[in-house]
């Protein structure tokens, strides 16, 4: 069966030129024009991806995402014309699997669509690693933090710490691969759970929220840079 997409688009003519584009590639495509018919399309009908545009009428695309999340894991990957690093950590927040701006090359689209459908049903984590220190019982633990994955919970001297989805995955998969360099690139494969297409420089914005919301609060050194390598959690002495 072909792989069923939806594009969200308000822009007709856009819209138009993508469906005639992915139709020539083999998908079945429907489309929907404003946020509420696509929410209503999304959750009545099975899409193996979603096309969303972000600034959309009567439903904007971020609130049909996080509505779509709580009753479906269908991978989107958000179309806009907004380009910032925030905009984007925020969209990969709600739950997008990409972000592509626009104006897009269809070229470009072409290939992350590929690489969605092929990776998304990927475990978020596929290394199977483990490590003495807590990983196989779903708890880690480095000085006063402690990471329990059952309960997608983070303490630090007791206090319980608020971490978006993707903070928290980047904070487990550091602390799974203690004394390990881990590249911008490698982390962005790990915590999207595939080949990610876009900019590294997002994993900076993680680790700076980080940092803020546990190194700075609790006057820890927890998260080491290595200049032009990537970032690293020591094994405690």
């Amino acid at each position: 069966m072909d792989p069923r997409i939806l594009i969200v688009e308000d822009e007709e003519k856009l819209a138009r030129f993508i469906e005639l584009e992915l139709a020539h590639e083999g998908y079945a495509v429907r489309k929907a024009a404003d946020g509420r018919t696509a929410l209503d399309m999304a959750l009545k009908d099975d899409y193996d991806l979603i096309l969303l545009d972000i600034m959309l009428p009567q439903l904007n695309g971020l609130e049909v995402l996080r509505r779509l999340q709580q009753a479906k894991q269908t991978p989107v990957i958000l179309l806009t014309a907004r380009d910032s690093v925030m905009d984007k950590v925020s969209g990969l927040d709600a739950g997008a699997i990409d972000y592509i701006t626009k104006p897009f090359a269809i070229e470009e689209l072409l290939a992350r669509i590929r690489v969605a459908l092929k990776h998304h049903r990927a475990p978020q984590d596929a290394t199977g690693e483990t490590n003495a220190q807590g990983a196989a019982e779903g708890v880690l633990t480095w000085q006063s933090l402690v990471l329990d994955d059952r309960k997608k919970k983070v303490t630090v001297s007791g206090q319980e710490i608020a971490l978006t989805n993707r903070e928290f995955t980047m904070l487990k998969i550091l602390l799974e691969n203690r004394d390990i360099v881990l590249s911008r690139d490698t982390l962005l494969e790990r915590v999207c759970g595939y080949d990610y297409i876009g900019e590294t420089n997002i994993v900076d914005v993680y680790i700076r929220h980080l940092r803020a919301k546990i190194d700075e609060a609790f006057g820890l050194k927890m998260i080491q840079t290595v200049r032009g390598a990537g970032y690293v959690i020591r094994a405690e002495q």
